[in-house]
């Protein structure tokens, strides 16, 4: 059809706009949009959260400043990040928590400056660790409780340890899980030990990689479905409608280079081990739908679609599709649903199914 063929020509000019085109006073909305944009923090604390944040500034992690505090002056060495911080050098001298999140938790109160000038001109803060030690878990709910009092939304994604890993940390983990809920308007669990069901036999180093991944993708994919301009784009004020007390929050990850690709990823991510939890009571959900520049509309919508399908009426959705070149033919789904309740009971022994919970509710 002509009128498609001409539609399509237009959009290939419109792509090569540039600014040199732009009016006085184009010019000077583009300067104002820039003063009013969304300015995001990002914030990895101890091992794990700095490991984060290395692999966000190497990749790249459109709009957003990243921050990584540790009590670990080696560690911190290696970590690449805007800003770092050496938290506690009274206390320990740079040399560590050694295990202990009490020991974290100071060298953050002693450092509380520090970091709040770090995050000061916030609109948005993601906090990130691997619960379980001693600088991330301590830290962490210190960060939050600064980034609240500054007005700041306040987001964390944490991970649980393997319960390999033993009862100490995982007891460690929950009670920093308890702290980080008081200070957060939302915070996004991911629990490790799931992880196995989505790649069975996993090898401990390849289950340490494959933590780390899901950590990244769902930081970025967070981040980005802000701050990245994209075929549908999401606002700050939309997300702050679904985080601004959004309490607990699971994540589903899945992608598809099918010939269904859009379909089989939402599913993927719908019935992702991750997202163990009744969807139908959630109060509201983030959907990023992200694919290479073939990318369509109608893949974006039959997405959207199949979530909205799942939920309540009266939840909240918040949906942005983005161009990612590195996806290739893929198809990749982030779904964030807020205001839910876990099928999985956290304990200090490690992650238990709550029976209780399960009647009339269809597996997920």
């Amino acid at each position: 059809m002509k009128f498609l063929k001409n539609v399509l020509e237009e959009g290939s000019k419109l792509e090569e706009f540039n600014e040199l085109e732009l009016s006085p006073e184009d010019k000077e909305l583009l300067e104002y949009l820039q003063q009013t944009k969304a300015k995001i923090t990002v914030v990895g604390c101890g091992g794990a959260g700095n490991n984060t944040i290395t692999r966000l500034k190497m990749e790249g992690i459109e709009g957003a400043k990243t921050v990584a505090i540790n009590t670990d002056a080696q560690q911190l060495i290696r970590t690449k990040a805007d800003k770092k911080i050496l938290i506690g050098k009274k206390l320990t001298r740079g040399l560590g928590a050694g295990g202990n999140p009490k020991i974290g938790e100071e060298a953050a109160k002693e450092s509380a400056e520090e970091i709040k000038a770090a995050i000061q001109d916030s609109d948005m803060v993601f906090i990130t660790c691997g619960l379980g030690g001693g600088t991330g878990t301590g830290s962490a709910p210190v960060v939050a409780e600064i980034s609240k009092k500054i007005g700041a939304l306040t987001v964390a994604v944490v991970t649980l340890p393997f319960v390999m890993e033993g009862k100490v940390r995982m007891k460690n983990a929950m009670e920093g899980l308890e702290r980080l809920k008081q200070h957060t308007d939302t915070l996004v669990v991911i629990p490790n030990e799931k992880l196995f069901e989505i790649v069975p036999n996993m090898p401990l180093k390849l289950a340490f990689k494959v933590a780390d991944e899901v950590l990244i993708n769902a930081v970025k994919g967070l981040v980005e479905l802000i701050t990245k301009d994209g075929l549908i784009n999401v606002d700050f004020a939309d997300v702050k409608a679904v985080m601004n007390n959004g309490g607990l929050a699971m994540i589903g990850i899945g992608e598809s280079d099918s010939e269904k690709r859009a379909k089989e990823a939402v599913s993927m991510a719908l019935n992702s081990p991750l997202l163990d939890v009744d969807i139908d009571g959630a109060t509201g959900a983030l959907i990023h739908v992200m694919g290479p520049e073939d990318l369509t509309l109608e893949e974006a919508r039959e997405v959207v679609a199949t979530v909205s399908s799942r939920l309540d009426p009266n939840a909240t959705i918040i949906w942005g599709a983005t161009i990612d070149e590195n996806l290739e033919n893929t198809v990749r789904v982030l779904l964030v649903i807020t205001g839910v309740q876990s099928r999985i009971e956290f304990t200090d022994t490690g992650l238990k199914r709550k029976k209780l919970e399960l009647t009339g509710i269809p597996k997920i």
